[in-house]
């Protein structure tokens, strides 16, 4: 019995930094880069002109009333 805690916490240190960095690299690689490349098409074409003459078009901004 003796060293047990010591020989355990060994193991579950180990295993708790592989199961952080496991999820760490999901998250990065599952969540932020389709994220990054989602904005980074969205901003490739996009117009804020057009969008700004849509929204007061559509009557949504008070400081420019459509025409």
């Amino acid at each position: 019995m003796r060293g047990l805690l010591a020989k355990r916490m060994k193991f579950h240190l180990l295993g708790a930094f592989l199961v952080s960095m496991g999820s760490a690299a999901l998250y990065k690689f599952g969540v932020a880069e389709p994220r990054k490349q989602a904005y980074a098409d969205f901003y490739k074409n996009y117009d804020p002109m057009k969008d700004f003459e849509a929204m007061k078009a559509a009557g949504v901004l008070e400081c420019a009333p459509p025409k």
